[in-house]
């Protein structure tokens, strides 16, 4: 039985169309890719051209000094192409450097934080061998609004406030991001219009603009004047790559994740371990639900810190983490009715990103996601570009035992995760749930609420959420007080979730009907569109 939405509540409804639909966390970023859409364009372009808008109305989220990965499924089918647009350590980031500098791990803002961007060679990749439009008529958007300015959003205004402190360190970051030595408030016009002619450059001679030449140059330039070991060649070098996504069955639909060093393989060992339950049985946000799913993700989370790396430099064991064997091992480690004990995770990071989808007239289906990691990313601006750069890089360890150990050219654990679902030879749902290290618990929360519990992709993202990070569990302001005292009676210790858990986007193709639902989360700003 479906469940449906209280109209006596505040709330939305789903987006229910025929032709297309996109979901994205910006209404500016939703209005460009339904535009391209409807003048012709497929998903891909509609995608790419709604991620560049992303990336200067959501400035803290991401950027073209960041990264990025996806997922697509053509013609609504169940074969699903993955790639990785991750960015690499310097050439020069070698351990020995890091050791003799007695550099034990790598902060937020530390220029050695700064991998190589990767999102605009994925989006010319991408466009070029998928899309229908060149890139630099899909990047006009994006130059308008970097250029004539943007009204700046509620949730990003939020944002903004909060990390204002990482912009303020870099003079070029501040000049941008701090106008009049504040951040922008909500309802404030922002422009970006040193951003707006590098991507002008980018759409006039494609990505040789940002990796060749004077753009690069005035990064790298940037980068070693704060003690970086970056060059320019490590920008010519970047290129991403296609990727065989990574797969589990749960309950006759087949999930599919990006592979390492993408942390995606997390959700598949959790829902792994949450098949064998009867999770239907137990109520949507019942207590016996959420604590199966906080247990699930603290022994997932554990062998992802323990073993999930790039696999191109360390050896990577996805076979053994997604056997079932090793899913039956976890659940002989969970209780029924009491927290474990035995296993604490370390603080895990939220962090800002953005995620869309889209799906086309062709039944094209994208799941798209870009970051610069943290709130404004590293901080750092070069004085030339007006590219503000991620701190990816401070994922790595500078432990030459841990598989995550930092290495020239190599790339780090990746928290940005596109999701797909596919169930015999269709396309069902690409979705995402943004967050930083949340991100696995937000895919499982929205798999369950929409092939367990039948929910629509809009109920599934309004759904209140939890988070075990540390020795603790965040626990946003929807949950009933009678599940937080089941939770807190089973062993749990809950805090309220200082900021929203999250934000995602889905859309659900019912191709019996002929018909797409979207959805779009309520924690951002964004909405579902379609024709």
């Amino acid at each position: 039985m479906p469940v449906l939405r209280n109209f006596q509540i505040p709330g939305r409804s789903p987006l229910r169309v025929t032709n297309a639909a996109v979901a994205t966390s910006h209404p500016l970023a939703s209005a460009t890719a339904l535009r391209v859409l409807q003048e012709g364009g497929n998903a891909i372009d509609a995608a790419v051209a709604a991620a560049a808008v992303l990336a200067v109305v959501e400035p803290q989220s991401t950027g073209i000094g960041g990264d990025g990965f996806m997922l697509y499924a053509p013609k609504g089918g169940s074969e699903v192409i993955g790639f990785n647009g991750s960015g690499r350590a310097p050439a020069r980031a070698e351990l020995a450097w890091f050791q003799a500098q007695g550099i034990s791990e790598i902060g937020g803002h530390s220029p050695h934080a700064v991998t190589i961007p990767g999102v605009v060679d994925m989006w010319s990749q991408v466009v070029a061998d998928h899309g229908t439009r060149e890139l630099g008529a899909l990047l006009a958007d994006a130059i308008a609004y970097a250029e004539n300015g943007y009204v700046v959003g509620d949730r990003v205004a939020f944002d903004w406030r909060a990390a204002a402190s990482t912009v303020a360190h870099d003079e070029n970051a501040a000049r941008v991001f701090l106008p009049g030595s504040q951040p922008p408030k909500a309802g404030h016009v922002h422009k970006q219009p040193q951003l707006a002619a590098t991507l002008r450059a980018i759409a006039r001679q494609g990505r040789a603009a940002f990796y060749e030449g004077p753009l690069a140059a005035d990064m790298v330039r940037h980068l070693k004047s704060l003690g970086g070991l970056h060059a320019e060649e490590d920008f010519a070098a970047t290129r991403g790559e296609y990727v065989k996504p990574i797969t589990t069955d749960y309950r006759g639909h087949t999930l599919h994740q990006i592979p390492p060093n993408n942390q995606g393989l997390t959700t598949l060992m959790m829902m792994n371990v949450l098949e064998g339950y009867d999770m239907k049985a137990m109520g949507a946000l019942s207590p016996e639900r959420l604590h199966l799913e906080i247990e699930a993700g603290r022994f997932a989370y554990a062998a992802r810190d323990a073993w999930i790396a790039d696999p191109a430099k360390a050896h990577v064991n996805i076979a053994g983490m997604l056997g079932q064997d090793f899913a039956a091992s976890l659940r002989q480690r969970i209780s029924l009715r009491r927290a474990a004990t035995e296993i604490a995770l370390p603080e895990l990071r939220k962090s800002d990103t953005v995620y869309l989808t889209v799906v086309d007239r062709d039944l094209n289906a994208v799941s798209f996601i870009n970051s610069i990691y943290h709130s404004f990313g590293s901080g750092i601006m070069s004085p030339g570009t007006g590219v503000l750069l991620q701190n990816r890089g401070m994922s790595f360890r500078i432990d030459p035992a841990h598989p995550n150990c930092i290495a020239p050219g190599k790339r780090p654990l990746h928290t940005i995760m596109p999701g797909m679902v596919t169930k015999g030879e269709k396309c069902l749902m690409p979705y995402g749930v943004m967050g930083g290290d949340y991100q696995p618990f937000g895919h499982v929360h929205l798999l369950q609420n929409v092939l367990d519990f039948g929910m629509n992709p809009q109920s599934a993202l309004d759904a209140p959420r939890v988070f075990a990070s540390g020795g603790t569990v965040e626990v946003e302001h929807g949950l009933r007080q009678s599940t937080r005292a089941t939770l807190v009676a089973m062993g749990h210790r809950l805090v309220d979730a200082p900021e929203p858990l999250g934000g995602g986007q889905a859309i659900l193709l019912d191709h019996a009907r002929g018909t797409l639902t979207a959805g779009s989360d309520p924690r951002k700003d964004g909405c579902a569109l379609g024709y």
